[in-house]
């Protein structure tokens, strides 16, 4: 049984909230997808605005090596011709070998919005797709709201499938346009409609608005669907369409269906990663398969199952889709978990216990680990008596100004000792953090020539006991890069430049500390 992968994140998917793609952004993501192997690529509707227009127009679809370029549209408009509707015709003159057509199949709709009669609706969606397919063009024909139009009359649902077939639609494509339908119901309807039209390839489109929208794209597969719809990291409209990532590592490893090679499937990971970073989107942690922590193991009887086979809390190797094993430790890890750590980090653990108890104190305090490692490493280090402060710190002093003309200045002293010299530093910024880092840069750069190449990359806080107002306590993260690897230092107060001192001391020692590694 063969899949085919349809991926419309260039055009459903930028219906999520806040996403906005540039033409650029479409060109690149629409590359890294051909890359992964993926059938067909929705790149927007031209006909609905001009920035997907001026893709369609710009883009070299003879770049793609793998997949075949497809630019979307609707159905004539109801009572009029294909050959007159510029939402159709426009499709005829860009260089995209595949058009996807959308029409009712929900009477619901077809009398209530289009305000047309059944009839009618057929015919648009003759017209349009022998339209299309009259000037040379692939046709997909998506049926909207298919599975709520069925469920109200199957044999209007069936009818408008019917149309689009004899007109010459090569793939029929049933859309749960309102993610509502449950895998089992779905799942029998698309049996039934595959059954109706054996020589059509039938195709799935989901929305997770019930949470079912990657089950419900397998169980289509199940009943027969070779044709499947989706988007990277499952964004779309309202809590998104079917994720694709996800899908193509079920339909992979645990349906024995091969749907790219063993090479693409293992960048899925950095796949997801990738397109997440164009959307600016912030890529959830704990999404299967690719998320951070779709691999993480922190409970003290898991890390030691890990540790002895795999598969006693993994379903698939990490390595598989393009991911990692980590080992992050916390006020539930045990033992175990401070081994495993140490040397996912390159050190000794050296009194296992003292480590453990150490770090079990810190989170009762505030600190969290699972996103510092830098903090973490320094922490095992200071335990062991291997780690060594870049300096000793005599004080500092922040003084922040608002003047009459609006404008606000920020400035910071550091007094310190490095390598037994005494510093003095003063700077400005933009904030007291930044002041703070410019100063000590300023006192330790020339013992260090190697912080040149760190820079703050990240800057984060939160309140952990919100009730306390403005003497709650702060835990500050920041995240720190050398521009081939990047790393996280944690800092908790009830003082936020206190907190935030910490983090970024930490960040800095950390980055020092591995750079001389290298």
């Amino acid at each position: 049984m063969s899949i085919r992968l349809f991926d419309t994140t260039l055009r459903d998917g930028t219906q999520r909230e806040g996403v906005s793609l540039t033409t650029e952004d479409k060109a690149r993501i629409a590359r890294e997808l051909d890359s992964l192997g993926i059938h067909y690529i929705e790149a927007g509707f031209p006909a609905s605005n001009p920035k997907d227009l001026e893709f369609f127009e710009g883009f070299d679809a003879s770049e793609l090596e793998n997949a075949r370029l497809v630019a979307f549209t609707r159905a004539r408009r109801p009572n009029g011709r294909a050959e007159e509707d510029l939402a159709v015709t426009c499709l005829t003159g860009l260089w995209a070998p595949v058009a996807c057509i959308v029409a009712k199949s929900w009477r619901l709709h077809v009398e209530k919005v289009l305000r047309t009669t059944p009839e009618e609706n057929l015919g648009s969606v003759r017209d349009t797709v022998a339209y299309l397919a009259g000037a040379g063009k692939e046709v997909i024909f998506d049926a909207e709201h298919y599975f709520d139009g069925f469920r109200d009359d199957p044999e209007h649902a069936l009818a408008v499938l019917r149309a689009a077939a004899e007109a010459g639609a090569t793939t029929l494509v049933l859309c749960d346009t309102n993610g509502g339908t449950l895998p089992t119901e779905l799942k029998a309807i698309v049996a039934r409609t595959v059954r109706e039209f054996p020589e059509v390839e039938v195709g799935i489109h989901t929305h997770n608005d019930a949470g079912c929208g990657v089950a419900n794209a397998l169980a289509a597969v199940e009943a027969g669907a070779t044709h499947v719809q989706g988007t990277v990291n499952g964004v779309g409209e309202r809590t998104g369409n079917c994720d694709l990532v996800t899908t193509i590592a079920n339909l992979q490893l645990k349906m024995g269906l091969k749907v790219v090679d063993d090479e693409r499937l293992g960048r899925l990971t950095e796949a997801s990663n990738y397109v997440a970073e164009l959307m600016n989107l912030t890529p959830d942690t704990h999404r299967p398969y690719v998320g951070r922590s779709a691999f993480a193991h922190k409970g003290g009887l898991h890390v030691d199952g890990i540790s002895r086979d795999p598969r006693t809390y993994e379903h698939v190797a990490p390595e598989r889709v393009g991911n990692v094993r980590r080992t992050p430790v916390g006020e539930l890890s045990g033992k175990n978990s401070i081994r495993a750590k140490a040397e996912e980090l390159g050190l000794e653990p050296g009194d296992v216990a003292a480590v453990l108890s150490a770090i079990k104190q810190r989170e009762y305090e505030g600190y969290h680990y699972e996103a510092a490692d830098a903090s973490l490493a320094l922490l095992i280090g200071r335990t062991t008596g291997e780690a060594k402060p870049l300096f000793e710190l005599e004080s500092f002093r922040i003084i922040s100004e608002k003047r009459a003309d609006g404008e606000t200045t920020v400035e910071a002293t550091i007094k310190l000792f490095v390598k037994g010299q005494r510093e003095i530093s003063t700077a400005e910024g933009n904030g007291p953090v930044n002041a703070l880092d410019r100063a000590l840069r300023q006192a330790i750069e020339p013992h260090y020539p190697e912080l040149k190449e760190i820079h703050l990359s990240n800057y984060k806080v939160r309140i952990l006991d919100e009730h306390r107002a403005t003497a709650a306590t702060t835990r500050v993260l920041i995240d720190s890069t050398d521009g081939k690897r990047v790393w996280g230092a944690v800092g908790v107060g009830e003082n936020i430049i206190e907190a935030s001192w910490q983090a970024l001391v930490d960040g800095l020692e950390y980055g020092v500390n591995e750079t001389g590694k290298d």
